[in-house]
């Protein structure tokens, strides 16, 4: 595999992810105008869908968060340029940040210099899923901070269960209001421990919107869960409506007899996103 092509294409997957929203997140933000009724509502509908046609057509950031970019990689036990794969991240992000250009959004956490480069301690995020085979799949999901700020973790009692998961969802939606740019999308990780259902949770919006779980009991309980924060009213940027999330996507792990952890992580209507698989051979394709 070229190493420096890599470097090309990741920076042409975070320009697409940044400038262009996906045809799924367009489609439903465009049903979801169709069924309000609250003219406030359809005015910011109106203005979502123009800054996203402008973005495309201009080659310009969604949005002036341009967000910290994070990379969930799915690599095969046998493929054989794992190394190549974060070099190639690390060069990219520096490029991708002068020449979209995208807002540098890493800062020292303590005394809140900003690196310039959108690398820093840590960032970007990669996170490593090894699987069977000998393929990569390469997820980029640049999150905003105004919807992470409302991402949060509940460590609730097991005896609560389901009802208590749901009920602490919807409490959590109403709460947020129209901080996180809603409609939203809402990863949820159920399970695990404490960490783990957070990572979980972010990793679960790396899926297009409509996807369901491939368990049927999760897939229920994610269209189950959408229907009751729909009731919320809290609406399009906090103005009431039909619509207050687009989507829920819920992964889960084994949790211990004692704990029910519940991670909640918000994504804004802006649901950016970038893959890049690269084949045994090294060939390279975005998607």
């Amino acid at each position: 595999m070229n190493e420096d092509q890599l470097v090309l294409d990741i920076i042409s997957a975070i320009e697409k992810a940044e400038t262009v929203l996906p045809d799924d997140v367009v489609n439903v933000l465009t049903n979801s105008k169709g069924k309000e009724v609250n003219p406030s509502a359809v005015s910011q509908y109106n203005s979502i869908l123009k800054n996203v046609e402008l973005a495309k057509t201009r080659k310009l950031p969604i949005c002036q968060d341009t967000g910290t970019m994070t990379f969930y990689i799915d690599v095969g036990f046998d493929f054989k340029y794992t190394k190549e794969i974060k070099k190639a991240i690390l060069k990219a992000v520096p490029i991708a940040t002068s020449k979209i250009p995208i807002r540098s959004n890493a800062v020292d956490p303590f005394n809140g210099k900003n690196m310039e480069t959108n690398v820093g301690e840590h960032i970007p995020n990669i996170y490593w899923n090894l699987v069977e085979g000998d393929t990569a799949k390469i997820h980029l999901l640049p999150k905003g901070g105004g919807s992470e700020n409302c991402s949060t973790l509940a460590m609730l009692k097991p005896g609560e269960g389901i009802k208590g998961i749901k009920k602490f969802i919807v409490d959590h939606v109403i709460k947020c209001g129209g901080n996180p740019c809603p409609p939203t999308i809402l990863g949820i990780g159920i399970g695990g421990g404490a960490e783990l259902s957070l990572i979980l949770a972010k990793k679960s919006l790396t899926r297009k919107i409509g996807s369901r779980h491939p368990e049927k009991r999760i897939a229920d309980l994610e269209l189950e869960i959408l229907d009751l924060v729909n009731k919320t009213n809290v609406g399009v940027m906090g103005y009431g409506g039909v619509t207050s999330v687009l989507d829920v996507h819920i992964e889960y792990a084994a949790r211990h007899p004692a704990s029910l952890p519940l991670g909640i992580v918000v994504q804004c209507w802006a649901d950016r996103r970038a893959e890049i698989n690269i084949s045994a051979e090294g060939r390279i394709e975005v998607i």
